[in-house]
């Protein structure tokens, strides 16, 4: 399964160590699981870490090697506005480009989409228990 993670699943797992965002993390390495990633969402994450929580410039480098090992970089082919949030819209726009099967994420205002252009859009938990 093709699979993109919204930047709050990334961030969980570096900020929650050993929570359900992680064990998602983990599911990528271990599982038949394709990960999705595009440079927009890297730089959402890197960005949030450093502002919000902090981060040293070492700790963002190493995130940022770590994410671009993790999944299949993917390289937007349109540009999406139905979200209101910009960022949530990078998330659609590497699903599309990366004919991904699934968005993993916990915005409610995604989440209430269910499913965008043949892309199902769902949770954390749905995700790990699917």
């Amino acid at each position: 399964m093709r699979v993109v993670f919204d930047t709050n699943i990334f961030i969980s797992a570096f900020i929650f160590p050993g929570g359900q965002a992680e064990k998602a993390m983990s599911r990528i390495t271990s599982a038949d699981d394709t990960l999705l990633i595009s440079k927009a969402i890297i730089d959402e994450v890197l960005t949030v870490l450093h502002n919000k929580f902090s981060r040293d410039i070492e700790a963002i480098s190493h995130t940022a090697v770590f994410l671009s090992e993790l999944g299949i970089m993917v390289h937007k082919t349109r540009k999406i506005s139905v979200l209101k949030d910009d960022p949530d819209n990078r998330i659609l726009e590497c699903a599309l480009s990366g004919k991904a099967d699934i968005i993993v994420t916990g915005d409610k205002e995604m989440l209430a989409l269910k499913e965008y252009r043949g892309v199902t859009i769902i949770s954390l938990r749905e995700f790990l228990n699917g």
